[in-house]
């Protein structure tokens, strides 16, 4: 993982955390659609929030699971990282 999430990083994932298949230039280009229409429901992001906990051998914020939308999580994910990550 990059010092950031990406939308790439994101949508890879979404296939490997939900075994959803999702372009990451349409995700780009509708980063606001929620997670619904990309076909996450709400354990598959609690999947992706537990991966990215592991990876960074830390939590993330409390309401990281709640996100409705690409934007809003990357949003938040990217805000929570220390500076310098």
């Amino acid at each position: 993982m990059t010092a950031r999430l990406t939308i790439e990083e994101l949508a890879a994932l979404m296939k490997k955390g939900a075994g959803l298949t999702v372009d990451p230039a349409a995700m780009a280009d509708r980063p606001d659609a929620g997670f619904d229409e990309w076909g996450l429901d709400s354990l598959g992001l609690l999947g992706i929030v537990g991966e990215l906990e592991n990876r960074q051998g830390r939590p993330l914020p409390a309401d990281a699971d709640r996100c409705r939308s690409p934007r809003e999580f990357l949003d938040l994910v990217n805000g929570s990282l220390p500076a310098g990550s």
